[in-house]
């Protein structure tokens, strides 16, 4: 069925007069945070795990804000007799976001899911070298990217992710256990300190006694 003309007009024009009809709110922001949509472009977020430093972001970016530095490393043999192989390592992932225009083509372009958007959106700065972020504060990023509908309600994590996961625990639980083992080794050290002190206080008190029996003896 052909559409009615002037039917896209009417539709316009509805949409004017809802509006017009509804009344003018201004967002307190900062104060009241917007609502964001759940795949809301804000950032790029690094999955630094997953990158292997094909550069194919870097080249196909319009804008060429993507900074990239990696060097060459010898992988010894999976098995005796097996054969040495090379890999690239990541040494810096920056992007520059003074010059990105969110154009969201790295993402698309990457075959190995590194690069994620983020709803974060707070990142202004006063001095415009400062919006240049480094691989660092992109995997902080990465970490409030919302995680896409599963196809399987009940499948498993993805194995990058629960790597990544552990990793980042592990690494919580052993700061902890060093911090709680300076805050024992320190709370040792006061009661020793608390000790020796009691036990020459109590000398000087026996000496003190000493010195006065005598005196009363003479």
């Amino acid at each position: 069925m052909a559409p009615i003309p002037g039917s896209g007009l009417a539709k316009g024009l509805a949409v004017t007069l809802r509006t017009m009809t509804k009344k003018t709110v201004t967002a307190q922001y900062p104060d009241v945070q917007p609502e964001l949509p759940p795949r809301t472009r804000g950032v790029i977020g690094l999955f630094e795990e997953n990158c292997t430093v094909c550069m194919l972001c870097a080249r196909e970016c319009p804008d060429w804000c993507i900074y990239i530095d990696s060097h060459k490393e010898t992988v010894p043999p999976a098995a005796p007799g097996g054969r040495e192989r090379s890999r690239n390592v990541l040494d810096r992932f920056a992007i520059d976001f003074s010059l990105c225009m969110y154009c969201g083509i790295c993402i698309e372009v990457c075959p190995f899911d590194a690069l994620f958007w983020s709803p974060e959106f707070e990142y202004a700065e006063t001095d415009i070298h400062e919006l240049t972020h480094e691989r660092d504060k992109l995997r902080e990023w990465m970490w409030t990217v919302p995680e896409p509908p599963a196809l399987d309600p009940h499948a498993e994590e993805p194995k990058e992710i629960a790597a990544a996961r552990k990793a980042a625990e592990k690494a919580a639980a052993q700061a902890a256990a060093e911090a709680e083992a300076a805050a024992a080794a320190e709370a040792a050290a006061q009661a020793e300190a608390a000790t020796q002190a009691q036990a020459q206080a109590q000398a000087e008190a026996e000496a003190e006694a000493d010195a006065q029996a005598q005196e009363d003896q003479q």
